[in-house]
């Protein structure tokens, strides 16, 4: 018994010795800053690397891996956004009314590293592909698994978002207010660093091939790397657990402000006789319960919250970058010679050109309009970024227009299209219904390219009227029919759309009466007959052309991105000759991507201007006129209108149902500039305050106590039915810990 109590005491006097350690060593300062906000800046650089890699590549993932189609995989898109920004409410509560900051950033850390595992795993392909042919074989498992992950990211990221800055701004003591300014600005530096070289390299990951039994596009990887940073930001904040300064719990101020504001509707609602007088502002019906100051607070916020209403359709705009944007980028060329960008790569030219234009509009644009006597309010700014972000759209409707030129054109309604190949040796005529002649050459496609039909026809070769054939072809399809020498025709499908991710459909007709083999993925063709599409990457294909007797030609093409061929071995081809290579015929399909990639910066320039104008003017508005104790409402405040609007985008995009991509691009700008003459009305008629006068007004105690009494007394008076209710009791305000500080402004990117 004794030697156990010895045990104890050692082991006690172990902890105590260890805390004293933590303690000693959270008290050295580096260059005047705590050692413990290293840690976290580390960690909000892993996260934020985490968090924009799997983004930068998830609209992809929802294309070309599920397979959905462009709107399904942008409203689910948007869906996690949204989620994304409306957890961060929850999180700010449990850390402020329960778990404190440190505990509800591991805790909710570990469900976020749980989720990129979790949505690395369900890009596996070979998990379900029993048949090996680089197709999952159960998508529902995929789907499922996808939908998890994005669940628990969703609710870590979301809820540390609130935490991770002001935990580091609990660190630093009160005389240490230039090291905390410094750490916001390290802080921001983090966040863009995390964010910037997260969308550069996971989209070169996803271009990598790999897999255990067939090599495809590797999202495992390009999921992998993010959950890996995340394993790694959740070790390294835990790893300084013992130096950080952890305040307890003191209650949330949002929560206040909620029942504050409930009991002021509920009290009006219950004295809504007219033998009660008007007061001077709905809110006041609370002055029975609350202190004159906290409701004082909340009109503030009310009256800024009152003009965040229109602020949703920005968002919706803004954050279609991630999808629209990129979908659109896949239908583009990407060389920009020494370098090839990958379609979701694009989304880099923001955080580039915030980091260059932050200091421009600050130090150059705003004092030039200043001195040239303009009152360019906060307000007016705002305005100012949302027509601005208007005209990034129209800006890509103008640019899909061009894309549009080089998509291929499918006939609307019942009508369908083909093209005639002749395998022949001599040149072929095709008569359509005993009328219109068309001409084929020697093994190529008839002249004008594909034709439309939206009935039979009757389709003669060479006038050869007895051997005619019914034609028919299936509503808004394209076919080509293989004319062989004996003047049988087969009809066989193309390519109605562009091949996925910006890759190149390849495939050989033989004309050959012997069968051949080609290689990359094309396989075996059989004599007159025409292979399946092969998916090529851009760069230089080289294809390997072989006969049964082992004769060989290499054949090479240069290709772009996006584009179909079918390439015609002709009946005349010398396989074992030296030239042999110049004889196959090139047919092209669709299109390559002419439209260069390049082209998009122009919207992103006006999307990142509107953004520097709109959303950093917004928040420093926004704290200029909050009470000091209420940033924190006003940030939850912020989060949500971007929540709603990824919303809006859901449902614009679902209930619009617009044929054409310019059109809904048109569409979003209109509604931004109807909702932006809408603000600029709100703002014409809002009276700017100064919030730390309105509470300097309240803090006079000795005045408090009786003016509650007269309240109490009148009303007890006025409502007979309630003489038990109402009795003003005196509440303790509660003050918020959340730092108020400029820096804050720069976290709109979190």
């Amino acid at each position: 018994m004794v030697h156990l109590q010895r045990h104890r005491c050692e082991e006690a006097q172990k902890k105590v010795s260890l805390k004293a350690v933590f303690k000693k060593i959270s008290d050295v300062d580096v260059c005047g800053y705590p050692l413990s906000i290293f840690f976290i800046v580390v960690n909000e650089f892993c996260e934020r690397f985490s968090y924009y890699g799997m983004r930068a590549v998830l609209v992809l993932y929802f294309r070309y891996f599920l397979k959905w189609d462009d709107d399904l995989a942008t409203s689910i898109y948007h869906t996690f956004i949204a989620l994304c920004y409306l957890t961060p409410i929850l999180g700010a509560i449990v850390a402020d009314s329960w778990l404190g900051k440190f505990k509800t950033i591991v805790y909710l850390s570990i469900v976020y590293t749980v989720g990129q595992v979790v949505m690395a795993v369900s890009a596996i392909h070979d998990i379900t592909d029993t048949d090996r042919d680089g197709t999952p074989d159960n998508m529902t498992f995929h789907v499922a698994m996808s939908m998890v992950g994005l669940f628990l990211i969703a609710l870590g990221t979301g809820g540390i978002k609130p935490c991770v800055a002001a935990f580091g701004g609990d660190q630093f003591e009160d005389h240490q207010e230039k090291q905390r300014s410094t750490f916001f600005s390290i802080f921001y530096l983090s966040i863009n660093a995390g964010s910037l070289l997260s969308t550069v390299i996971t989209p070169i990951l996803r271009g990598q091939e790999c897999g255990i039994h067939s090599q495809q596009k590797c999202y495992p990887l390009a999921f992998g790397v993010p959950a890996a940073l995340m394993v790694v930001a959740l070790i390294v904040f835990i790893m300084g657990s013992g130096m950080y300064n952890k305040t307890a719990p003191k209650g949330n101020i949002m929560l206040e402000v909620c029942k504050c504001i409930g009991f002021a509707i509920k009290n009006r609602f219950r004295h809504r006789s007219k033998t009660f007088p008007k007061r001077e502002h709905w809110m006041d019906w609370a002055n029975e319960k609350y202190d004159k100051l906290l409701v004082a607070q909340v009109k503030m916020v009310l009256k800024v919250l009152f003009l965040y209403i229109p602020l949703p359709m920005f968002w919706t705009l803004f954050d279609q970058q991630g999808s629209r944007w990129t979908l659109q980028a896949t239908t583009m060329d990407g060389n920009f010679g020494i370098l090839m960008v990958q379609p979701d790569q694009m989304q880099t030219v923001n955080p580039i050109l915030i980091l260059a234009l932050v200091p421009i509009m600050d130090s150059l644009v705003y004092p030039l309009i200043k001195k040239c006597h303009l009152n360019f309010t906060p307000l007016k700014r705002m305005t100012v970024g949302m027509l601005i972000a208007a005209l990034a759209f129209v800006a890509a409707a103008l640019l899909q227009l061009q894309i549009d030129q080089t998509l291929p054109k499918l006939p609307k309604g019942v009508a369908g299209q083909v093209k005639f190949l002749n395998l022949n040796q001599a040149p072929l005529t095709v008569t359509i219904n005993g009328t219109a002649d068309v001409s084929v050459p020697a093994h190529q496609v008839n002249t004008g390219g594909y034709l439309t039909f939206d009935k039979p026809v009757r389709v003669v070769f060479n006038k050869n009227t007895s051997a005619g054939t019914d034609l028919t072809l299936m509503s808004q399809t394209r076919r080509t029919a293989l004319v062989s020498p004996t003047l049988d025709m087969n009809l066989v499908y193309d390519l109605s759309k562009k091949p996925d991710d910006g890759m190149n459909a390849i495939r050989f007709v033989n004309g050959l009466g012997s069968p051949l083999n080609v290689t990359l993925g094309v396989g075996d063709i059989a004599p007159l007959s025409v292979s399946n599409y092969s998916l090529v990457p851009q760069g230089k294909a080289e294809f390997t052309i072989m006969n049964r007797g082992g004769a060989s030609c290499l054949y090479s093409k240069e290709l772009g991105f996006g584009s179909a061929f079918t390439l015609v071995i002709p009946s005349t081809f010398n396989i074992g000759s030296p030239d042999c290579w110049q004889a196959i015929q090139v047919v092209e399909d669709i299109k390559p991507n002419t439209i260069h990639m390049g082209w998009q910066i122009p919207q992103y320039f006006l999307m990142t201007a509107g953004e520097v104008v709109f959303s950093v003017t917004g928040l420093e508005f926004s704290y200029s006129q909050a009470p000091s104790n209420m940033k924190s409402v006003l940030q939850a405040g912020w989060l949500f209108t971007v929540a709603v609007g990824n919303i809006i985008v859901l449902i614009v995009a679902e209930a619009a149902q617009l044929p054409d991509q310019w059109a809904e691009y048109i569409l979003f700008a209109s509604l931004l500039v109807v909702v932006c003459i809408v603000f600029a009305v709100m703002s014409y008629f809002y009276t700017y305050t100064d919030p730390a006068e309105i509470e300097a007004q309240f803090r006079q105690p000795e005045h408090e106590p009786e003016e509650k009494k007269r309240d109490r007394v009148e009303m007890e008076r006025k409502d007979s039915d309630c003489s038990k209710g109402s009795k003003g009791s005196d509440k303790k305000k509660r003050d918020s810990v959340v730092e108020q500080h400029n820096q804050d402004v720069k976290q709109s990117k979190m």
